[in-house]
């Protein structure tokens, strides 16, 4: 994947690495609306590959597939933000979930139920299911709180030696670790669905055959264990407040 002068070869990179933007781009589509489309993450996508390609240095610590995959799904999480895909009025539900798991998790003193929260929202139970199940992606937006200031993520600010801040790495370490503290509480429905997706990389329908639910249902289920995810590590009290990005967010 080098050229004689020992760079690194960008045409053989692209086409080596095209198949994995697609399957990132649909990866990531299983959790996004009819309305986004698998052409525009692809196409972001490949801009995080070729952004990749100049970036990548040998001695970085890091094989170029993962810090590529970074890149590429970095890329298209921008796009989605650039496109502000997901409505404002939704955004706020989202948010009002968020604070309702916050307030039932202190007054009952573990995870309130779906039925709970409806209640304590107003709603039927069907209209916030409903709700859940229009959110598809929101987290898309939000998991990128979990990085810290400016444009780099994790991976990227710590595959250098020479430019590592020990201060930033033990945050980043402090987030991680209340991160798989607030996966570890969620109901055991929830923690099963979001192993199946995130470890083992089952796609929505896969998991619910082994759950034996709808794709919907899975769906509603990752929506709403990101929302517990959420309150927990960002709500009011919580252990780690939510950071800025250099860009502004919309909504």
């Amino acid at each position: 994947m080098y050229t004689a002068a020992g760079q690194l070869d960008k045409e053989q990179l692209v086409q080596r690495f095209a198949p994995l933007v697609k399957r990132i781009a649909f990866h990531l589509m299983s959790r996004l609306p009819s309305s986004v489309q698998a052409d525009d993450l692809v196409q972001n996508g490949m801009i995080g590959l070729l952004d990749a390609i100049d970036r990548f240095e040998a001695g970085m610590g890091a094989q170029f597939e993962t810090y590529a995959t970074q890149r590429v799904r970095g890329a298209m999480l921008d796009g989605l933000r650039d496109n502000d895909w997901l409505p404002r009025s939704l955004r706020r539900e989202m948010r009002r979930i968020e604070a309702a798991i916050h307030l039932l998790e202190q007054q009952v003193g573990r995870p309130p139920s779906e039925r709970e929260l409806a209640d304590s929202l107003g709603m039927p139970l069907a209209d916030y299911q409903k709700m859940l199940q229009d959110a598809r992606g929101h987290q898309l937006v939000y998991f990128e709180d979990l990085a810290g200031d400016g444009d780099e993520d994790f991976l990227e600010r710590h595959f250098t030696d020479d430019a590592a801040d020990p201060a930033r790495l033990l945050e980043d370490q402090d987030i991680r670790r209340h991160l798989v503290a607030a996966i570890d509480a969620l109901p055991e429905r929830e923690k099963l669905m979001m192993g199946l997706y995130y470890e083992q990389e089952l796609n929505l329908r896969e998991i619910g055959e082994v759950m034996g639910v709808t794709e919907s249902r899975v769906c509603q289920l990752h929506s709403q264990a990101i929302a517990r995810l959420r309150s927990r590590l960002f709500g009011e009290g919580a252990p780690v407040a939510p950071k800025k990005r250099g860009r502004p967010r919309r909504g």
